[in-house]
């Protein structure tokens, strides 16, 4: 402003002396052009100074511009927290072993689902939106995995995944499901009730799981829609899981914990119990593993139970299968979280330094053959350089490519490709 005063004293000063008419005229022009765009650039700071006014009362903070100073810049206002608030309660890790597995892909539509056995009730494969799930069709049906130990099969550090479909309302009314740990000898060691209704919406449970450690004492809880409608997801497919570490267990849904006791009693097998058979009602995406993110540790993780996790799926199925080894996007580069897996398999081989494997690569079915055979190749080659730099003897290790030949999983979803693209050591 002062700038601009100065300049127009200065202008009526040339006027005033100038007796040349035409050069008047001009300079008078000229000061006209000079103060319509002085007028501008004021009209134009204003409408600034009145925007980040508005800006700053939706905002909800203060104009840093002082009223009484004239200054031609706002001060700089350091708004960033103090503080950054982290979401505790999202800390679920699939386990690194696959046990169980069954997306029901594969399944023919109103057929009784092959993976699966029944103590009561009646089920079937059915259909939502083209996603394939194991619908019950009969009041209180109950149904586990199909296992070569069917009273057995759990292991004492697991993971358990499952998806749900939670219904728009009108779709029906009401349904409750539950879930049911026993011991081996048949007991039930841990309960969880569900009951969805869709019409209000509405949300409720409870939980009692018998502790740990020989008592004959339980742990009781609940859980209702005010603590749940900000993870439920209505009219769509909800993830739950379940992470239990030796006497520890956590249950989520949609990567939200809402369960997590301390002490509970170790649980031999699993069942799950669909109380009436309304539409919906099921599961989907049932994934059970071996081996869990550590409880009460930061950042660590017991090897030796994760390597005894390896040692068991060789035994039992003579092979181990991973998704937890990762690549760059069509490149052979092992991504860094990929060495907690390597590490794992490692510490195996070197505590059996006799045996031998086939390291496989898949692909999905993303891209042709000709790009995708070399390239699974390549990147078994370079989990076997990986396992050779952690001590495993190479000679005992064999890369093969298998491209997207041999899919265990619908490459139609993104789900079925991702379980596609994996790596598998074969024991010879």
């Amino acid at each position: 402003m002062k700038r601009f005063l100065m300049f127009m004293t200065m202008l009526a000063l040339a006027l005033s002396y100038s007796t040349d008419a035409e050069a008047q005229g001009f300079i008078k022009n000229l000061g006209k052009k000079v103060v319509d765009k002085a007028k501008e650039k004021v009209e134009e700071k204003v409408l600034k100074e009145e925007d980040k006014a508005a800006d700053s009362v939706l905002d909800g903070k203060p104009n840093s511009k002082s009223k009484g100073a004239e200054t031609e810049e706002a001060e700089e206002v350091d708004d960033t927290p103090d503080a950054v608030a982290q979401n505790v309660k999202s800390d679920f890790v699939r386990g690194s072993v696959i046990l169980f597995e069954d997306d029901f892909a594969n399944e023919q539509l109103g057929e009784f689902p092959s993976k699966w056995d029944i103590s009561e009730g009646s089920i079937e494969t059915s259909a939502i939106n083209g996603k394939k799930y194991l619908h019950s069709n009969a009041p209180d049906s109950r149904f586990s995995p199909l296992m070569e130990n069917m009273k057995s099969y759990l292991p004492e550090v697991f993971t358990l995944e499952w998806d749900e479909f939670f219904c728009k309302a009108g779709d029906i009314s009401d349904f409750p499901t539950d879930f049911n740990f026993y011991d081996a000898d048949g007991s039930e060691v841990g309960h969880i009730y569900k009951r969805y209704r869709p019409t209000n919406p509405d949300f409720y449970g409870n939980y009692d799981f018998k502790k740990g450690g020989g008592s004959d004492d339980s742990v009781t809880g609940s859980f209702d829609w005010d603590q749940m409608k900000k993870y439920i997801k209505i009219g769509q497919w909800n993830h739950f899981a379940i992470s239990f570490n030796k006497r520890a267990i956590k249950i989520y849904v949609n990567g939200n914990r809402f369960i997590n006791l301390p002490n509970v009693a170790a649980p031999a097998r699993f069942e799950f119990i669909i109380q009436d058979e309304n539409p919906y009602r099921g599961v989907a995406n049932v994934v059970l593993a071996a081996g869990a993110v550590e409880l009460y540790e930061r950042q660590t993780t017991n090897l030796s139970a994760e390597a005894a996790a390896v040692e068991k799926a060789i035994e039992e199925t003579g092979k181990f299968v991973t998704n937890n080894i990762l690549f760059e996007t069509g490149k052979a580069t092992l991504k860094p979280e990929s060495m907690e897996e390597i590490m794992k398999v490692a510490e195996y081989m070197k505590n059996n330094p006799t045996a031998r494997f086939e390291v496989q690569g898949h692909t999905d079915n993303q891209g042709s053959d000709k790009i995708n055979d070399p390239l699974s190749q390549e990147r078994a080659e370079a989990v076997v350089k990986a396992l050779e730099g952690q001590g495993v003897d190479p000679f005992n290790l064999r890369p093969v490519g298998k491209g997207s030949h041999e899919p265990v999983a619908d490459n139609s979803t993104e789900e079925g490709r991702a379980k596609n693209r994996r790596v598998e050591f074969i024991k010879r």
